[in-house]
């Protein structure tokens, strides 16, 4: 097959699949050599990078046509009605401890962070950025984690030994969620500070009652 045919076949399994395919299929597939496709996947990624509104993304050996990070506030803005919040700082902390210890429990993570991380768990299984990869041979059997290639792809990495270093990451979310602390201070987002709650006075029916406490 042609090395233009090659890269033409492949541009169209990818606009069509939508979703994230091997490329050791592509190839056994399509009676080619593993290295054949990935040359292809290095001419496509040049053909949709750079400013193009589509870029060709790789993560766990699998390929896949996506949209430019940069116009990712353009794309949700017409397509999402309402807007997806971004994960919380807790939760991108929490999946960068399981990312570089996976697989681990939950209990491991939060002797990590120092706070309960039932939430941010949670969260990240929605998100289907971490799944269950077994249980730990230990006392009650607990769950073990571990990321999946929804995370790869979202953070646009083939495979998790191109994570960055394990503290500069943990220093970055740190400074980042410092930082977040300092722009929206607490006691401006509660929605009790616009109102002056008053003094409550005793209803009628239990005026007469005594011994009634005030609860604070």
């Amino acid at each position: 097959m042609k090395i233009e045919l090659i890269d033409e076949v492949l541009e169209a399994l990818l606009f069509v699949s939508g979703d994230g395919i091997a490329v050791g299929d592509v190839a056994e597939l399509l009676g080619m050599q593993t290295s054949e496709i990935k040359a292809s996947v290095s001419r496509l990624k040049k053909k949709y990078g750079g400013k193009c509104g589509i870029h060709l993304i790789t993560y766990g050996g699998k390929i896949q046509l996506g949209t430019n990070p940069a116009y990712a506030d353009a794309v949700a803005l017409v397509l999402n009605p309402v807007k997806e919040k971004e994960l919380s700082t807790a939760a991108l902390e929490t999946v960068a401890i399981i990312a570089y210890k996976q697989p681990i429990t939950r209990l491991e993570v939060e002797q990590i962070r120092g706070v309960n991380c039932d939430y941010a768990i949670q969260l990240l299984l929605k998100h289907n950025l971490i799944e269950v990869a077994g249980r730990r041979d230990a006392v009650g059997k607990p769950l073990l984690f571990g990321t999946t290639d929804v995370f790869l792809k979202r953070f646009q990495i083939d495979d998790i030994t191109q994570l960055p270093d394990y503290e500069m990451l943990l220093e970055s979310i740190k400074i980042l969620e410092e930082k977040t602390a300092n722009a929206v201070p607490a006691t401006e987002v509660s929605i009790y500070n616009e109102f002056e709650i008053p003094d409550e006075e005793t209803p009628d029916f239990l005026a007469d009652e005594d011994n009634l406490q005030k609860i604070e």
